[in-house]
């Protein structure tokens, strides 16, 4: 497994906009897919956005319009702009990378909208 390291998150007033990112440690070979996922406190972890093996992009209902998932496939990194952020973002952002060899997670980024 490869560490992902994440980085970007921090507080920020509702409707203001961070953008996270994510790198992995290592090479990842044959990636399927990569994408964000969050954990508010007290709820299961939900996917945040996503590319699909098609190269499309998947997001959750809730952040439609308002996020947007980008990557560099040189650097195998993938972002997460984040904007007109609401008090209900606030959770634990993670990386999920899927490679040939299984899927790569990172420790997790805060993010906390609050005024």
């Amino acid at each position: 497994q490869v560490q992902l390291v994440e980085s970007g998150g921090g507080l920020v007033q509702p409707g203001g906009s961070l953008t996270l990112s994510c790198v992995p440690s290592g090479s990842i070979f044959g990636i399927h897919t990569m994408g964000w996922y969050r954990r508010a406190p007290g709820e299961e972890r939900e996917l945040v956005a996503a590319f699909t093996r098609g190269g499309g992009t998947n997001y959750a209902d809730s952040v439609k319009g308002r996020f947007t998932i980008s990557r560099d496939n040189a650097k195998n990194t993938v972002y997460l702009q984040m904007n007109s952020l609401k008090p209900e973002d606030t959770a634990v952002y993670y990386c999920n990378i899927v490679g040939v060899y299984g899927a790569n997670w990172g420790q997790g980024t805060q993010v906390t909208v609050s005024a």
